[in-house]
């Protein structure tokens, strides 16, 4: 990675982090919250960049400006609107579980291929 890169990165995560702090109050207690879920939970994407943090901040923007509270456009079940974002990525539990079930099957063979 490349000098460049870093601070290029820096400066996309301070922008982030202006745009969460201009939102209405009950909007950043929720924003934290996912972030923190997120982190746990771990979507690989999530290393690459602001890319799904930047698509809740635009949702979220979108819901202030039309005067809705937080939960109206996160519904009740902030963990399942969660869930429901990355459904279809690959987090690192994915990741995770390949490689234990690859690391198995190697060491079965093994055990096999000795007992034939």
């Amino acid at each position: 990675m490349r000098i460049q890169d870093i601070i290029e990165g820096k400066k996309e995560w301070r922008a982030h982090v202006a745009r969460v702090k201009a939102l209405p109050q009950d909007y950043q207690i929720v924003y934290k919250e996912i972030q923190k879920y997120l982190f746990k939970v771990g979507p690989v994407e999530l290393a690459t960049g602001t890319g799904l943090l930047s698509g809740i901040v635009d949702l979220f923007e979108e819901g202030a400006a039309l005067e809705k509270g937080v939960l109206e456009v996160t519904g009740s079940d902030v963990a399942a609107f969660c869930d429901d974002l990355i459904k279809d990525s690959k987090t690192y539990a994915d990741i995770c579980q390949e490689s234990v079930g690859q690391e198995v099957n190697k060491a079965m063979k093994k055990v096999t291929d000795k007992t034939k």
